[in-house]
C-alpha cells in the first residue's frame, strides 16, 4: 500500500514541504476568493490575466511532478518540451473554463503533493534538469516550487501582499534574486539592505553604492520588478530623486 506520510525523514526537506504546502494552500485561498469573472482581470504581471497566473501554477505543478518522476524512477523526464511548449501550455490554459481552470489547479496540486510524499528518501538526491537547464538534486524542486506560489499569489491582485509571505521565504528569494544579479554581473554598484536586520545583498564592494533599503517584504517586492513601496534609494546619504528599476531576475 502506497505510504501516507512523507518518506523523507530530514527535518529540514520536512520544513521547507511544509513552506511549499503552506504556499499551496495560500495560493488556492487567494484563488478560491475569485469569482468566474474575476478570472478575466488582470494579473500584476504585465500582460497576463489571473486566468494566466492560473494556469501557469498548473502546469508548473505538472512540470515539477515530471522531475520528480525523474528522480524516482531514473527515466529522463524533462519539465516541458521546448521554452515555446511552455508558453503555448499557459496560453491556451488561459483559454480554459472556469471550472477547467480550477480543477487544472488543484488536480496538478494534489498530484505534485503525491509525487513530493512517495518519493523514497534516497531518491531525493538524484539529480535532475529545470527548464533552464540547471542540474540539480531533487529536493530543489520543493524551493523552485515555494518561490512560484507564494509569489504568483500576490500576482492574483486579490489582496495579497509580501507581507503575507513567510520571512525564510522572503529571505531565500532575495537570495536567489541578487544571487542572479551577481552571475550576470548587473548588481555593479547596487546594495540592498533590510531595515532592521543585518541582511545586505549586493555590491558590498562598490565605493559609492546606490543603496535600496527597506522592509524585508518591500525590498523583495522591489527586487522582484513589482513595485516601490516602503523602500528608500540613496547614494552617499542622499536621498535620490526616483527609486531605480531592479535588474532583471529571470
Amino acid at each position: 500500500m502506497t505510504a501516507r506520510h512523507d518518506q523523507t525523514t530530514d527535518p529540514q526537506l520536512l520544513e521547507s514541504l511544509l513552506q511549499a504546502r503552506r504556499g499551496t494552500a495560500f495560493f488556492a485561498r487567494k484563488l478560491n476568493e475569485l469569482s468566474d469573472a474575476d478570472l478575466d482581470g488582470p494579473s500584476l504581471l504585465p500582460g497576463w490575466t489571473r486566468r494566466h497566473v492560473t494556469a501557469h501554477i498548473g502546469y508548473n505543478a505538472r512540470a515539477i511532478a515530471r522531475l520528480i518522476e525523474w528522480a524516482g524512477t531514473g527515466v529522463e523526464t524533462p519539465m516541458y518540451p521546448s521554452p515555446e511548449a511552455r508558453n503555448h501550455e499557459i496560453s491556451f490554459g488561459a483559454t480554459l473554463s472556469p471550472i477547467a481552470l480550477r480543477h487544472l489547479f488543484d488536480h496538478s496540486a494534489v498530484h505534485l503533493n503525491v509525487e513530493w510524499r512517495d518519493l523514497p528518501a534516497d531518491a531525493w538526491h538524484h539529480k535532475v534538469k529545470t527548464a533552464q537547464g540547471r542540474i540539480v538534486p531533487a529536493e530543489e524542486t520543493v524551493w523552485m516550487r515555494t518561490r512560484e506560489v507564494w509569489t504568483h499569489a500576490v500576482d492574483l491582485d486579490n489582496g495579497a501582499t509580501f507581507s503575507d509571505i513567510p520571512a525564510p521565504v522572503l529571505e531565500r528569494l532575495l537570495e536567489d534574486i541578487t544571487g542572479a544579479w551577481k552571475t550576470r554581473g548587473t548588481d555593479a554598484g547596487l546594495l540592498v539592505k533590510v531595515t532592521g536586520t543585518e541582511l545586505t545583498f549586493g555590491d558590498t564592494s562598490a565605493a559609492n553604492p546606490t543603496v535600496i533599503s527597506g522592509p524585508l517584504p518591500a525590498v523583495v517586492e522591489w527586487a522582484t520588478g513589482r513595485g516601490t513601496h516602503a523602500v528608500t534609494a540613496t547614494r552617499n546619504g542622499a536621498p535620490l530623486d526616483e527609486t531605480p528599476t531592479a535588474p532583471k531576475w529571470i
